[in-house]
C-alpha cells in the first residue's frame, strides 16, 4: 500500500510553500517601515537567504525524517548535543517571543471588529493606562490558553483554517480594489514615486541611517520563516532530487514578487505621510489602517460620498480583523504546545528537570506549558510597566515588540546554515536527497546566507543603541541572552547529575 501513496506534484509543493510562507500582514508592516524601499531588501531576502537556506533545509529534512526532534535533531546529529540544546532553546525563545507580541496584538485585533478601527488607545481597565490595560488583557490570554491547551482543548486551533481562507481573500481584495482605484485615478499612484531610489530606501525617520537601512533585512529573512517545516516533506515528492530545488527556486520567485507588488499596491491608495505619519499609525494596528484606507479610497473612487466611502473603509478594517483574528488564535493554540512539546520529547530525557518531561493525561507537558506561560507574563509584564513608567506610545512600544520577535526568530537560521559544512561532512548518513554535490560551492553559499543573516541582526541588535534608545536595543537582545543562560544552566546541571 505504501507504494501507492500519492506523490506530490512540483504545482503542489510551490503551493504548499507559498501557503506556508507568504504572510499577508508582512507587507503593510514592510510599507510602514521603508515604503517603497522594502521591495529591494524583500527580493534580497529571497536571493540570500529562502533559497539557499530553503535547500540546506529539505537536504536535513531528508535525511533526518524519522527523527522527532525537528530542528534539535538536525543539530544535535551535525554539530552535537551541547550547541544543539542551546540554539534549539533559541528557537523556543522566539516562539515564545512570538506569543508576547501576539497576546498583545489579538486586543487591537478585537478593538477592530468591534469599532471598525484601533480604539486600543483609550481602553483603560481599573484606572490603568491603555499600555498597561493591553498588557493585563495579554496576560489573562495567555493564562486561558494555558488553561485550554493542558486541558487537550484545542477546538480553537481549528479556526485558524478559516483565518487562511479570510487572509487570501483579503490578498484578492487588495489586488483588485487597487487596480480599480489606479484606474479610476489615471494611474496616479497615492504615495509617488520621486526616483528609482525610492525603491530600496525608506520615507522613515527610523531607517535613514546605513546600519538601520541594513538591518531591514531582518525583516526580510522573518517574512520568509517557517522554510524548516517545509525541510520534511521530500519524501512525498516525485523525484525530490529535482522537484524539491525546483519548487524552492520557484516558490521563492513567486513569495518575492507576491510581496513585491503587495508593497507596490499598498502605495496606490496610501500616501506614506498622510496615512502613516500623520495617523500614527504603529505596527501593531498597521493591517487595519491600511485596510480600512484601501476601503475608504475605493469609495471615492467608486463616486460615494464621504459617510459611505468611510462605511466601506470599516467595513474592509472589520473583515480584515476577523480573519486576522481567526489566524491568530489558532496559530496560538497549537503554538502554545507544539514547539515546547516536540523539542522536549525530541530530546534527552536526563536534560531536562524530571517534572518538565512529564506529560499528563491529555498527552500535554503541563508543568513546562505553565513554566512557558510564567516566562511569557513575566516578558509581557516587564515591556508593558516599563513602557508605562517611560509614557512610551503605542507606536514604540510595536516598535520594541516587533525588535524582540524579528531577532529571536531569525538567530537560530544561523545555528543551522553554519551546522551545514559539519553535516556534510558527516560520514555513514543515508542522504535521500542532495542539492550541495561540490565543497566549494556549499562552504560559499554557506558564507554569503550565514553574512546576510549575521549582519542583519547585528545591525538590528545595535542600531537603538547607536540612535541612544536604550530600551528598544537591551529588550531586543534579552530574548535570545535569557534564553541562552537558561539552556547554559539546563546543560551545566546534566553535568553536574552526570559526575554526581
Amino acid at each position: 500500500m505504501g507504494e501507492q501513496k500519492k506523490k506530490l506534484s512540483l504545482g503542489a509543493l510551490v503551493l504548499m510553500i507559498f501557503t506556508t510562507i507568504f504572510g499577508f500582514g508582512n507587507t503593510p508592516t514592510a510599507f510602514q517601515q521603508m515604503g517603497y524601499g522594502a521591495i529591494f531588501w524583500y527580493i534580497i531576502g529571497a536571493v540570500l537567504f529562502f533559497i539557499p537556506a530553503g535547500l540546506m533545509f529539505a537536504e536535513y529534512g531528508s535525511t533526518f525524517k524519522e527523527a522527532k526532534g525537528g530542528i534539535y535533531s538536525w543539530l544535535e546529529q551535525s554539530i552535537g548535543e551541547k550547541w544543539a540544546f542551546i540554539a534549539t532553546f533559541m528557537w523556543l525563545a522566539s516562539w515564545l517571543i512570538w506569543m508576547v507580541m501576539i497576546s498583545q496584538k489579538i486586543w487591537i485585533t478585537l478593538s477592530t471588529i468591534i469599532s471598525g478601527h484601533d480604539m486600543t488607545s483609550t481602553w483603560s481597565i481599573f484606572g490603568l493606562d491603555s499600555t498597561l490595560t493591553i498588557g493585563l488583557l495579554a496576560i489573562l490570554w495567555m493564562i486561558f490558553v494555558t488553561w485550554a491547551t493542558t486541558r487537550g482543548i484545542d477546538t480553537l486551533a481549528k479556526v485558524s483554517s478559516l483565518g487562511g481562507l479570510a487572509v487570501m481573500a483579503m490578498n484578492v481584495i487588495l489586488l483588485l480594489a487597487s487596480v480599480f482605484i489606479l484606474i479610476a485615478n489615471h494611474g496616479q499612484l497615492a504615495q509617488p514615486i520621486h526616483h528609482l531610489s525610492d525603491f530600496a530606501t525608506s520615507p522613515s525617520a527610523q531607517f535613514q541611517s546605513p546600519i538601520a537601512l541594513i538591518s531591514f533585512i531582518v525583516y526580510a529573512i522573518f517574512a520568509y520563516g517557517g522554510l524548516e517545516s517545509i525541510g520534511g516533506v521530500t519524501d512525498s515528492l516525485d523525484k525530490p532530487e529535482k522537484t524539491f530545488p525546483k519548487g524552492v527556486m520557484i516558490g521563492g520567485v513567486v513569495i518575492a514578487i507576491g510581496y513585491s507588488l503587495a508593497i507596490f499596491l499598498w502605495g496606490v491608495s496610501a500616501n506614506w505621510h498622510t496615512v502613516i505619519l500623520e495617523q500614527k499609525a504603529n505596527l501593531g494596528n498597521i493591517t487595519y489602517v491600511m485596510m480600512e484606507n484601501l476601503g475608504l479610497e475605493l469609495g471615492k473612487s467608486m463616486g460615494m460620498n464621504a459617510t459611505n466611502a468611510a462605511f466601506l473603509g470599516t467595513l474592509f478594517s472589520r473583515f480584515a480583523g476577523v480573519g486576522m483574528l481567526f489566524a491568530y488564535v489558532g496559530s496560538f493554540f497549537v503554538l502554545s504546545y507544539s514547539p515546547l512539546k516536540s523539542f522536549i520529547l525530541g530530546s534527552p530525557k536526563e536534560l531536562w528537570p524530571k517534572k518538565m518531561t512529564e506529560l499528563n493525561k491529555n498527552g500535554m507537558p503541563a508543568n513546562s506549558m505553565w513554566l512557558q506561560a510564567i516566562i511569557v507574563i513575566f516578558f509581557i509584564g516587564g515591556i508593558s510597566i516599563l513602557a508605562a513608567i517611560t509614557h512610551k506610545e503605542a507606536t514604540f512600544f510595536y516598535n520594541v515588540l516587533t525588535s524582540m520577535s524579528n531577532v529571536s526568530t531569525t538567530l537560530p537560521y544561523l545555528f543551522l546554515v553554519g551546522a551545514f559544512p559539519f553535516f556534510k561532512a558527516k560520514p555513514g548518513l543515508d542522504r535521500p536527497f542532495e542539492v550541495y554535490h561540490s565543497h566549494a560551492w556549499m562552504i560559499t553559499v554557506v558564507t554569503v546566507v550565514m553574512i546576510a543573516v549575521g549582519v542583519g541582526v547585528v545591525f538590528t541588535s545595535i542600531s537603538p543603541f547607536l540612535s541612544g534608545d536604550m530600551f528598544t536595543g537591551l529588550w531586543t537582545i534579552a530574548g535570545p541572552i535569557f534564553f541562552g543562560i537558561i539552556a547554559w544552566a539546563f546543560l551545566v546541571r546534566r553535568e553536574k547529575n552526570k559526575n554526581i
